[in-house]
């Protein structure tokens, strides 16, 4: 009867072995999940995302009185009521009510989807543009590198809430309201969406490109370039996929910092306005009340940082976890 010996360096060997059984995802994911802030950061998403998107069946229903009706959803949280305004916490408002008597809870949860639409949207221009400028300046190099690096240093050199401030005020408030799954939308939410989208696409375009540059000389580049594929499929079937790793990481923040952003200009009041609540044309004016009427900032204030610490989290985790270097760490 043989016994066989526990010893770390055994148990490490072990492990290794095993390692090399995973994929490329399965080896980030439990990376990932040994990051705790990270996890923490992903509950936390995972139940403001909740709140938002279930929060209405719950909380959004009551009476309007100017109209002597029953009102649900964004109607409820539209609803001006100016007997009830500047009520604090209770327990028909637990979140209390604007100046003008509108439901604060209610406008959290349908102004956080707002929000959140507005940072996954710009998020995704900022990742396409970003994408797209890198591969291309890599791949190709010589002029077309040229062009494009000046204009990204250029764009770096002009700050971006200076645009945003800019093209907010004289786009935001002239586009009509538009339709998006049966809910009026104003015209700034668009403007915002572009505005961010195009000014925060050159750090991912300068890292896109430092990585194309080194696999464009990859041996399976010049096989596929050998066996007749066009570059069009060279970029997108065979660099592309392997730059997925600072794609996701900037994607993730890429949300929170267009949230903050949206937050920004419409605390100046040149944001989305209109019956479109977002978090940030929600802290518009609340520093007129920062003592008498705290509630008015406080709740859309907070949803806000505890958003952005979850997005960012979660950033910090996936950026470990697709690190190779990060390999001990399994």
């Amino acid at each position: 009867m043989t016994t066989t010996n526990s010893t770390p360096a055994n148990d490490a060997l072990a492990e290794a072995v095993q390692i090399k059984h995973y994929t490329p995802m399965q080896l980030a994911w439990r990376r990932f999940r040994k990051h705790r802030m990270a996890m923490f950061g992903l509950w936390l998403l995972f139940t403001l995302v909740l709140y938002m998107l279930f929060g209405g069946y719950l909380f959004s229903r009551g009476y309007c009185a100017p109209i002597n009706e029953e009102l649900s959803g964004e109607e409820y949280a539209n609803c001006t009521d100016t007997s009830l305004k500047l009520q604090p916490p209770s327990a028909a408002h637990p979140f209390g009510t604007d100046v003008i008597g509108r439901d604060i809870l209610a406008r959290t949860i349908y102004g956080g989807q707002i929000s959140l639409l507005i940072g996954i949207s710009a998020a995704i221009m900022e990742v396409m543009l970003g994408a797209l400028i890198g591969l291309v300046t890599a791949y190709y190099g010589g002029w077309v590198d040229n062009v494009l690096m000046r204009v990204t240093e250029a764009m770096l050199i002009i700050p971006s809430l200076f645009l945003l401030i800019i093209g907010a005020h004289f786009f935001g408030g002239g586009l009509p309201t538009i339709n998006f799954f049966g809910r009026e939308l104003s015209g700034g939410v668009v403007v915002i969406v572009v505005i961010i989208g195009l000014t925060s696409w050159m750090y991912l375009a300068r890292i896109v490109r430092a990585n194309v540059l080194s696999l464009r000389e990859m041996d399976y580049v010049s096989a596929s370039r050998a066996m007749g594929a066009s570059d069009a499929r060279i970029i997108f079937l065979h660099l592309l996929p392997n730059t997925t790793a600072p794609l996701i990481v900037s994607a993730t923040l890429g949300v929170a910092s267009a949230i903050i952003s949206e937050a920004y200009v419409s605390f100046l009041g040149l944001g989305v306005q209109g019956s479109t609540a977002t978090w940030g044309n929600m802290l518009d004016g609340a520093y007129r009340y920062l003592e008498t009427a705290p509630w008015l900032w406080f709740f859309p204030g907070t949803l806000i940082l505890l958003t952005v610490l979850g997005i960012n989290f979660v950033g910090d985790g996936l950026r470990d976890a697709f690190d190779p270097r990060s390999a001990r760490h399994l």
